[in-house]
């Protein structure tokens, strides 16, 4: 069985053809890179290059034109050739808010140059140490100044900081106790960090369990042109939403993708490996963990599809993606265990890949959005529960 296409797939081109790209970055290569906690420049240049990080944007200003599902397709088959496309998957949501609400001279500016390569937009600025989730607490505070905004703040988890061009910047212009809703007030900016960089703006990795890339990012009177501002002052934050259910969708196919991986390796071994004279896959207490995985995994990928095909045609698709997230989220992990499990001690081992890709699949329960919240939203949202929080 072929668990990388689904039936009737109108995207088989193109995952055949980011397997092709992929088959040129074997396990060797991702853990080299682990272990010196380096960035995936080739990888990334390679998809730039095929024009796989330019899907979404327009045909326009340079790029595939593609819609959200060939997107997904995209991520989901980079996951399961064992790749991760963490390293820039961030570009395919992030363009979006200058698409939907940037103006026809900074669409004009950035969007085909995105396209190309010859910029990068990967890092997102909006977490923060004191707010959290809380994101309308946060305290970076961008200040008009004549035709500039001093910025001043911090954010934390801005991944691929150190490596992007731009980053979008969500900062608050107006002070909270002034404002009548706790959303409004927030402003979202495109950061020329190659610029800011030593100019008010400081960058320092955070090394974590897996290689991520991730930054705390410091502000320190930097100044950004008032023509960066994105849209009106005060509405980033719609802004922001507006974009996060195309970001739960790719992050879940990417789960669907590294799900599929997980599998497919604990189906294969299980098939090969014999003891006690026979495959360890006859015994039902190793095929039963993997059968039950694909059953999540199958389960979390249709409402996942639903999710983007709502997303595609137009419609309301908070209840799908925000659920599908969740969803993808506990499959990619459970056949993670499951692959983990019926490799045995084989399954620490580096040359395996699995406890690697077992690193980088858990972050996907806590991000881009944790777990509870997406409970909270389907509690509230979608049951009609009181709000919790």
């Amino acid at each position: 069985m072929d668990l990388h296409s689904p039936a009737n797939d109108a995207h088989a081109e193109i995952r055949d053809e980011v397997r092709k790209l992929c088959s040129h970055f074997p396990g060797e290569y991702w853990r080299k890179l682990d272990q010196e906690r380096a960035y995936p420049t080739a990888f990334v240049t390679a998809l730039t290059e095929a024009g796989y990080l330019g899907a979404l944007i327009p045909e326009e200003y340079g790029g595939a034109g593609l819609t959200l599902a060939g997107a997904a397709a995209i991520l989901e088959t980079v996951q399961a050739e064992g790749c991760n496309g963490a390293a820039c998957h961030a570009q395919m949501y992030i363009m979006g808010t200058i698409l939907r609400h940037g103006s026809a001279a900074q669409k004009k500016q950035y969007l085909p140059k995105i396209a190309t390569g010859e910029l990068r937009l990967q890092a997102f600025g909006v977490t923060e140490p004191s707010s959290g989730s809380d994101t309308t607490s946060l305290r970076t505070f961008a200040r008009r100044d004549g035709d500039k905004y001093i910025v001043n703040g911090q954010k934390v988890w801005t991944s691929r900081a150190e490596h992007s061009d731009l980053m979008l910047l969500l900062a608050r212009t107006t002070p909270r106790d002034q404002t009548a809703k706790r959303t409004e007030g927030l402003s979202t900016f495109i950061v020329d960090m190659k610029q800011a960089l030593g100019k008010g703006l400081t960058i320092r990795p955070i090394r974590t369990m897996m290689n991520h890339n991730s930054c705390e990012v410091f502000f320190d009177n930097m100044e950004v042109p008032a023509e960066n501002l994105v849209g009106v002052e005060g509405r980033g934050f719609r802004y922001i939403l507006d974009g996060m259910n195309a970001e739960r969708l790719l992050i879940a196919s990417e789960c669907i993708g590294d799900a599929k991986w997980f599998i497919a390796k604990a189906t294969d071994y299980a098939r090969n490996r014999q003891v006690f004279g026979r495959p360890i896959g006859q015994n039902q207490g190793v095929q039963f963990p993997i059968a039950r995985a694909y059953a999540q995994m199958r389960a979390a990928e249709l409402l996942v599809r639903e999710g983007v095909r709502k997303f595609d045609a137009g419609e309301a698709c908070g209840e799908e993606a925000n659920m599908a997230k969740m969803l993808a989220a506990e499959a990619s992990w459970a056949a993670g265990e499951a692959c983990i499990q019926t490799h045995g001690g084989f399954g620490f081992a580096e040359e395996y890949d699995i406890e690697r890709k077992f690193r980088e699949t858990r972050l996907y329960q806590v991000a881009p959005i944790s777990t509870n919240l997406i409970l909270s939203y389907v509690a509230e949202h979608v049951l009609g529960l009181p709000r919790s929080y």
